[in-house]
């Protein structure tokens, strides 16, 4: 069986342009390439990561902790800046994390695309993390994130406010929210009331054990959807086989399915089935 989480991913990618190619031939830059790869693969270990796959000089992997994960980026940068300069050339390295699900037996999975698409970005030697990872850290790792989001046109079409990662970004004891999101988001289902809110910017909802919100319905996935707060507003994720159904007051029932939908509210979620049953297992949610 698929084991699809909710996890930090790191991608990391070593590969020159063109130009570094040419400068150094094409034999001394895939040597550099590999050394380069061979530090960033100690900083995983280093601190506690699994490599899920390596190759095309690129690097995946996956942390249990948000904070690993940015420990593990700023300790690669560390070590790659340290290495002696190839024809006057820096190593291109270039890394993105994000918080979100993966299936780790097939390496597949929104939080791996939305990783490799920040190192895409990313410029030469420099990491970057989506929001939602910063927001995860705790007080002991929130130093290697930069105070406030980067603002380039490439970072503003995603749908994450970006911050670089590094022991060079700045110190950091908290990250402000937007005005947009000084709201809370509550939820509630059966005898439990849950908030979705800088301090815990990310819910999970579905049938399996552990998860935030546990859907015992049959009809439910084990790690079903989740909610986060983003830039646009608190944004249910659906990841699940039946979807899930959302009905708005005031307005009609809509069907979410492997996409998302910002949760304007109020409003009731049902996990697989409609959320006009009656259902003991329905969730409630409105903006505080």
């Amino acid at each position: 069986m698929a084991d699809r989480k909710n996890i930090c991913v790191l991608f990391a990618t070593a590969v020159g342009d063109d130009g570094f190619v040419t400068r150094l031939g094409a034999t001394e830059a895939k040597h550099a390439t590999e050394r380069c790869l061979n530090r960033i693969e100690r900083a995983v270990a280093a601190h506690n990561g699994e490599v899920l796959a390596m190759q095309d000089g690129s690097l995946l992997a996956c942390f249990e902790r948000c904070d690993a994960g940015v420990l593990a980026a700023s300790e690669m940068l560390d070590r790659i800046r340290s290495l002696p300069a190839l024809s006057g050339m820096r190593q291109p390295v270039r890394i993105g994390l994000h918080y979100g699900i993966v299936d780790t037996a097939t390496a597949s999975g929104e939080g791996i695309d939305v990783a490799r698409r920040l190192a895409g970005v990313a410029e030469s030697e420099q990491a970057l993390a989506t929001g939602t990872v910063v927001m995860l850290l705790t007080p002991a790792a929130r130093h290697v994130a930069g105070t406030q989001p980067l603002k380039s046109p490439a970072l503003e079409a995603l749908a994450w406010p970006v911050f670089a990662i590094g022991q060079r970004a700045g110190m950091v004891t908290s990250i402000p929210p937007t005005s947009r999101l000084s709201q809370r988001l509550r939820l509630r289902h059966q005898q439990d009331i849950l908030f979705v809110e800088e301090q815990r910017p990310v819910l999970l909802l579905g049938r399996e054990l552990g998860n935030d919100i546990v859907i015992m319905d049959p009809r439910a996935s084990r790690q079903h959807a989740r909610i986060e707060r983003r830039r646009e507003g608190f944004t249910l994720i659906d990841e699940s086989t039946n979807g899930t159904f959302v009905s708005i007051e005031g307005g009609g029932e809509r069907l979410v399915r492997q996409e998302r939908m910002v949760l304007s509210g109020p409003g009731r979620l049902g996990c697989g089935f409609s959320a006009d049953e009656i259902e003991r297992d329905l969730v409630f949610f409105d903006l505080v």
